[in-house]
């Protein structure tokens, strides 16, 4: 399918003209129609009068419809309303079953929102934890995917691992590992925090058990909201919080007391956050979710990889090394250092231009959206050669 070229899309954000943010794998900046829709909840607040008991549920399936077209999920009943990406994996953890002598496969440095959870469940289960490790090259994504593939065996009950490493972007192929997990019995859990909203995700593809995103990163949200697809592995399951919203019949607010067993009907919704009727908060993801479908996940993709594309050619020529571009997103990528380059100097460098980026270990973590433009990579290209000694050889890539 042809994906439409984005243009560069700064006027939707509010970021300063002189700011080089270039960090939205950190946080990203609020969309000028999500803050505007948060200070259109504040102004309901303050004056409740307006606020319907109906209100209490229909923000909640606003977002569920949206989330579900973003991942090509059909049944928006499968999403449940999150605060955090912890939250989701809590979810998931306490409704998969682990078995003593089982294991579960996570990745070396996965983030820790993925990984606590899952410990404590091997422990309480008598289960093991295998981490599959990446090679110790620059150049790593081809053999860490298959190192996954051969860790996850007859005796595997859960693998739990993102679509993109948080820390350089390596990608996993998600279809070859949602099948060996298959194969075997495994339930399949994604993280999608780092991925889903600049990068295409098809659930009906991948076909994961639970995809769990927090939103205030690639799904231009607020921070404490976030979206969680539970596939049916988790009907029937319990939830975290017993919320009076997820009972069946919680819409007529005059017979409460008139105490429900029976969940609201659907996967998912019986796993929502308590207080899911956020009226500031919520209607600011759902305006960002808005402006995400109209983009796409594939056209902003296809921009961050126009913009990247420089970048990468000029880090390489200065000695920074970067994954092969078939194992890496272009919404977030690593620069592993040259030797012999000073940090110090370059975080000065960067700190001088106003260039926000991160480095997470060895490598400086870039993550541009369609807020930013050629004007942008500039810059950081002159600032990675005010801080690098330039070398006649070049890293290792795969174009």
């Amino acid at each position: 399918m042809k994906i439409d070229q984005l243009q560069c899309q700064r006027e939707e954000f509010g970021l300063p003209d002189d700011v080089r943010y270039l960090n939205c794998a950190y946080l990203s900046p609020l969309p000028r129609v999500a803050e505007e829709a948060g200070i259109q909840g504040m102004l309901r607040e303050r004056v409740p009068t307006g606020i319907r008991s109906s209100d209490f549920f229909t923000q909640a399936d606003e977002i569920r419809w949206r989330f579900a077209r973003l991942v090509g999920a059909a049944d928006p009943s499968r999403i449940a309303i999150i605060p955090s990406a912890s939250y989701g994996v809590a979810v998931a953890a306490r409704n998969l079953g682990v078995e003593k002598g089982q294991n579960i496969v996570l990745l070396h440095e996965q983030f820790p929102g993925n990984v606590y959870a899952w410990r404590r469940k091997a422990a309480d289960c008598g289960a093991e934890i295998h981490t599959v490790t990446p090679p110790d090259e620059p150049t790593r994504g081809a053999a860490w995917n298959e190192r996954i593939l051969e860790a996850i065996d007859g005796n595997t009950a859960i693998v739990t691992l993102p679509h993109v490493h948080w820390t350089d972007g390596t990608i996993f192929d998600l279809v070859a590992i949602g099948r060996r997990a298959r194969e075997v019995g495994a339930a399949l859990v994604i993280d999608g925090t780092q991925s889903v909203g600049a990068l295409p995700f098809d659930v009906s593809e991948i076909q994961p058990d639970a995809l769990i995103v927090a939103a205030y990163k690639w799904l231009l949200g607020p921070y404490s909201t976030g979206v969680a697809y539970l596939g049916p592995r988790f009907e029937g399951g319990i939830p975290l919080e017993e919320t009076w919203l997820g009972r069946e019949g919680s819409e007529d607010f005059k017979s409460l007391v008139d105490y429900q067993d029976e969940y609201q009907p659907g996967t998912a919704i019986r796993y929502d956050m308590g207080q899911r009727a956020n009226f500031i908060l919520h209607p600011m993801l759902q305006a960002s979710l808005d402006l995400l479908l109209r983009w796409s996940p594939g056209a902003v993709q296809e921009y961050c990889r126009r913009l990247a594309a420089p970048l990468i050619d000029a880090a390489l020529s200065l000695g920074f090394s970067v994954e092969q571009d078939q194992w890496r997103a272009d919404h977030l990528f690593g620069l592993r250092m040259p030797e012999g380059l000073e940090l110090e100097a370059l975080k000065a460098e960067l700190e001088a231009r106003q260039i926000f980026v991160s480095l997470r270990g060895s490598a400086l973590r870039v993550s541009p959206h369609v807020y930013n433009d050629e004007s942008d990579i500039g810059a950081l290209i002159e600032a990675l050669q005010g801080a690098a000694t330039p070398t006649a050889s070049s890293g290792p890539r795969g174009r």
